[in-house]
């Protein structure tokens, strides 16, 4: 079985390294060609253009920034509509719309290919050791036979449901995720304000009933160490996540009060020009409203509180 996979990013690397570790044979493209190299001296193939990619691939995986760059590369110049073969079947790991993946998969259908939005959870390090989940929609059938593909990179696959499910799944997780990041930089800085020293603060909080579930955790990564370049994940990616998250409430008439709170600091924080920091910079706004200088707590304190509680 040939696979083609097309974007080598953070993300896509370590993904097309699982599938080519696991012995697939694999047709890669990029926009950044040097990104290939590695793939090319381990034997994979080179693609010039996602059309010449399709036509030589049974299974093909996109892993891309957002909607526009999915509708680009399956029907821009030489797109994957130019090369597609019938009973050829697309993955996209996209965080994506839900609008776009449900015309992707009907215009796809046209073609007998088939089509799943299939987001990822887990960022660079799970994609670059398989800790991965994917969460894929579309006809069930099909995936119950690529099934033994995925789980070659993302060590929890799982079939959601129709066509737009995977991707409401993942924007409900990546807007949670931001919204609870919020929460915590506003409690630390009222902790912090208040008197307490922040790593204390964040080791003792760990031990109640809501730290116990982790809750609290995510912090610790970039925020309470004050790493934040380079990305782990760039805020503009945030941004795009918690949109599309909104885009769903607005469809379905249920507000998100809080989540739009939270999309409007992260608006403020492209603003300053902070596109290209992690995703938790949007949280050193909070810092400066209560006056508490940035936290910079070590990279090993950190390790020595999550090993202590």
């Amino acid at each position: 079985m040939r696979i083609g996979f097309i974007g080598l990013g953070l993300m896509g690397k370590g993904m097309a390294g699982g599938l080519q570790s696991a012995g697939y044979d694999l047709v890669v493209h990029d926009l950044a060609p040097e990104v290939a190299k590695p793939f090319i001296d381990r034997g994979a193939l080179w693609a010039g253009a996602p059309s010449e990619l399709a036509e030589m691939s049974e299974i093909i995986f996109t892993s891309l920034p957002g909607p526009s760059e999915s509708e680009a590369v399956a029907f821009g110049k030489n797109g994957l509509w130019c090369g597609l073969k019938s009973g050829s079947v697309w993955f996209d790991l996209t965080t994506n719309s839900v609008e776009v993946v449900r015309s992707l998969h009907a215009k796809m259908a046209e073609r007998n290919v088939s089509y799943f939005d299939a987001p990822v959870s887990g960022g660079p390090r799970g994609a670059a050791t398989g800790q991965l989940a994917i969460w894929a929609s579309g006809d069930y059938e099909v995936y119950l036979r690529c099934e033994p593909v995925l789980k070659a990179f993302a060590e929890r696959a799982q079939y959601v449901g129709e066509v737009g499910s995977g991707t409401i799944t993942k924007l409900v997780h990546n807007a949670a995720n931001a919204a609870v990041n919020a929460i915590m930089a506003e409690v630390l800085t009222m902790g912090v304000k208040a008197g307490l020293e922040p790593a204390t603060l964040w080791r003792t909080i760990r031990t109640g009933v809501i730290g116990r579930m982790r809750t609290f955790d995510n912090v610790g990564n970039r925020f309470l160490q004050g790493r934040l370049d380079p990305p782990h994940s760039a805020l503009t990616i945030t941004l795009k996540d918690v949109g599309l998250a909104l885009e769903i409430g607005r469809e379905n008439n249920v507000p998100m009060r809080i989540c739009n709170l939270v999309y409007q600091d992260i608006a403020e924080a492209i603003n300053r020009g902070w596109s290209n920091r992690d995703s938790q910079s949007f949280l050193v706004l909070q810092q400066e409203r209560a006056g508490v200088p940035p936290f910079a707590i070590s990279a090993e304190h950190i390790a020595e509180i999550v090993a202590a509680t």
